[in-house]
């Protein structure tokens, strides 16, 4: 657990990159990629030949005994929610750059991206419970809430249930919102149910971050690995080119099953490494959306 003063100049050093990328680089693209889906009711006009005569107002058109529509203009405004993965697996990192802080940095950076463009923005913490609810709010002191939680929060369990949020998010947000899962899909379930139904509702996207390590393992002889989530520990023989394989079979099996997720709920996502650029992984979910 950082200091208060080690916290705050993390959220500060934090809150000056991602800020900086969302005003000079993503604020354009976010708002082409993420544009209001509703329709709110506007005025009221004569009919007009070519018209939809389902918009007509028979209210109005039976008051003036001449047929009026109804014009609707799009809700800029969105409700952006962030689903933030806190289980153990988030902890791993074997390059600078840990899974869990790659995963704050996209989300503020996100967070960032969605003020610039007059959203509200609201979180929600998941393992295989959810964690935290953070309700949607605007302002740059709701989002350095945010950024804070996103460093300094303390799961109470360490699996993962994607499932789990998924429902979650279509029951506890009545309006449709645009929603980001960002996380390692580390899950032994299958969450496609789950993730059809949150996004025939809402509007959700996915980042997967994940580490190098997590799809192969290098030949550096016997070492015990711990599975940060179980805590099941298993002893491997890395020299062994039939232990490696399996292990790269696991996630090649496991990264199939998610794609597999993602295609069928009709879902964007995208994929960044710990040392990779998560700018490049942003640009491309927005460019898959315009």
């Amino acid at each position: 657990m950082a200091t208060t003063g080690e916290l705050l100049k993390k959220v500060r050093q934090i809150e000056i990159k991602t800020r900086g990328l969302s005003k000079n680089i993503f604020a354009g693209q976010y708002h082409s990629a993420f544009k209001g889906r509703g329709m709110a009711f506007s005025e009221v006009r004569e009919y007009e030949f070519g018209d939809d005569v389902r918009d007509i107002d028979w209210n109005v058109t039976a008051h003036y005994n001449r047929p009026y529509i109804k014009v609707f203009e799009e809700e800029r405004e969105l409700t952006v929610m962030l689903l933030i993965d806190v289980s153990g697996s988030r902890e791993f990192g074997s390059k600078e750059m840990t899974k869990q802080n790659m995963m704050t940095e996209i989300a503020a950076t996100l967070a960032f991206s969605a003020i610039l463009n007059n959203d509200k923005i609201g979180v929600i913490f998941f393992s295989d419970k959810i964690e935290k609810f953070i309700p949607p709010q605007k302002g740059r002191k709701h989002i350095l809430y945010i950024i804070r939680e996103l460093i300094d929060f303390e799961p109470q369990d360490k699996a993962t249930n994607i499932s789990q949020v998924l429902k979650y998010l279509t029951n506890a947000i009545k309006k449709r919102c645009t929603a980001f899962l960002i996380s390692d899909f580390i899950d032994p379930e299958n969450f496609k149910d789950a993730l059809t139904i949150a996004n025939k509702k809402h509007d959700v996207a996915a980042v997967q971050v994940y580490d190098e390590r997590d799809t192969k393992i290098p030949s550096i002889g016997l070492i015990k690995l711990k599975d940060a989530e179980t805590g099941k520990e298993q002893w491997i023989d890395t020299s062994s080119a039939k232990e490696r394989k399996r292990f790269e079979e696991n996630w090649t099996a496991l990264n199939l099953k998610t794609n597999d997720a993602f295609i069928r709920s009709k879902v964007d996502a995208v994929s960044v490494k710990t040392n990779e650029d998560y700018v490049k992984a942003l640009m491309l979910l927005f460019a898959k959306r315009v």
